[in-house]
């Protein structure tokens, strides 16, 4: 495993963190190719257009999140093909929470045929206040289809 330096320096500092590097190699070839879907929200949130900073494909822990604020502690993930195991991305949402993380889930045609209702809940997420936003499931999305429907 390859050591990332921490941010912080002097005394205190937490220690580097472990990142694996199979999972770093692999997030760094989903920011080169991703789907239409990622594509489309990626332009839509980076540059801080809503008013926090958003990461593409970033390593947290033994996971790649597909969107990620770490100021505001809010996680995206834009559910395709590969998010097909429930039960897994329950442990995994739980993980991501235990963090301070709030994970929202939004489908592909979520992004692709509701656009301004996805930037409408991820703006309420980002202003939610931080209690609100590590109850496991986050935020309601109800200006999008919940997962699974639509």
């Amino acid at each position: 495993m390859r050591a990332k330096p921490s941010s912080r320096s002097g005394e205190g500092a937490a220690p580097p963190v472990q990142i694996d590097p199979v999972l770093l190699d692999r997030a760094k070839s989903m920011r080169r190719i991703m789907t239409e879907p990622e594509r489309r929200l990626w332009h839509a949130i980076k540059a801080e257009r809503l008013g926090a900073k958003f990461s593409r494909q970033v390593v947290i822990d033994h996971y790649i999140v597909d969107f990620v604020s770490r100021r505001a502690k809010l996680i995206i993930e834009v559910d395709g093909d590969t998010h097909n195991d429930p039960a897994r991305e329950v442990v995994r949402d739980e993980h991501l929470a235990s963090k301070g993380y709030c994970v929202i889930h939004l489908t592909n045609a979520d992004v692709m045929t509701n656009l301004d209702g996805v930037l409408a809940a991820i703006g309420q997420a980002i202003a939610a206040p931080l209690s609100a936003a590590t109850r496991p499931g986050g935020p309601s999305l109800a200006a999008s289809p919940q997962r699974g429907e639509g």
